[in-house]
């Protein structure tokens, strides 16, 4: 099928871009095209006017933010997965970039595409909740920061507003006496997430004194698993402690799992524990 007819425009710079959404209401942005071009396709979508913004070089690029690290929306997914600085600073973050698709997926697709769309199955989303990232966005308003908790809004929904421009994303650094580990049930034809858990603990003499543990691909938008979390502080990070731990986390998931040809939901919520406690597992070793 082919998609409904729509303008194109080229931006030369971020301030273009966010001129030309301004004045084409409608009109959506172009990145890598992953996301966007199937659904053009099958006319799931039908924006007045398309936004190219893949050439704009400001948007790109992971560097050094203080003590964490600032990622460019345009950044490919593989740059992300080589990066010295996201392997050293956030290695659960290199490592589920390393994870998405294929090499021609991860070539062209990019980090700000990814997140925006917001599919429920996407790596990047739970990732980035657990780690604590903020989203730099720049709107007709002027420019604000928003935590991923607030980020992610539903199913393919977020806080982006029809004239907004996701510009960066800010992610805090690895702290001294925490691990972090990244666990994917992986869907053998797509490569999305059947079920992605994301986990970071912070523990002193082996004893856990916080956890944040965030699973996707269960419900619409990454869930922060609180019982599992709560469960785990104040206990060492033991094997048993872990399993306990993970056991919890299916109270969580609540009602409203999805389901569908490849898990049902009766199923994702039977094997979830499972990739809960794994990530447990590989983020205690990393302690």
């Amino acid at each position: 099928m082919y998609a409904a007819d729509f303008d194109y425009y080229r931006a030369g710079s971020a301030a273009e871009a966010a001129d030309l959404l301004k004045n084409h209401p409608g009109a959506k942005l172009l990145a890598g095209g992953h996301s966007l071009i199937p659904l053009l396709k099958l006319r799931l979508s039908a924006p007045t006017a398309l936004i190219d913004i893949g050439r704009v070089a400001e948007l790109r690029g992971v560097t050094s933010s203080g003590d964490g690290i600032r990622i460019g929306a345009l950044t490919t997914h593989a740059e992300v997965a080589a990066s010295n600085l996201v392997r050293e600073r956030c290695p659960m973050l290199a490592e589920a970039a390393g994870l998405i698709g294929d090499p021609a997926v991860r070539n062209r697709g990019t980090v700000g595409g990814n997140v925006a769309h917001a599919d429920p199955a996407s790596d990047l989303p739970t990732v980035l909740t657990a780690a604590g990232a903020r989203f730099n966005i720049s709107g007709p308003g002027g420019t604000r920061s928003v935590d991923a908790n607030a980020f992610f809004l539903g199913m393919m929904a977020t806080a982006l507003g029809e004239h907004d421009l996701l510009t960066a994303i800010e992610v805090p650094a690895k702290q001294p006496g925490q691990g972090m580990a990244y666990a994917k049930f992986v869907h053998p034809a797509s490569r999305y997430a059947v079920i992605g858990v994301a986990a970071v603990l912070t523990a002193t003499g082996g004893t856990c004194q916080s956890a944040a543990i965030v699973v996707g691909g269960m419900v619409a938008k990454p869930l922060r698993a609180s019982r599992a979390e709560q469960a785990l502080v104040g206990k060492p990070l033991s094997s048993d402690a872990i399993a306990k731990a993970a056991n919890e986390a299916a109270v969580d998931f609540g009602d409203d799992v999805i389901g569908d040809l490849y898990a049902s939901a009766e199923y994702r919520k039977a094997v979830a524990p499972v990739w809960v406690k794994r990530a447990l597992v590989a983020a205690a070793a990393a302690v």
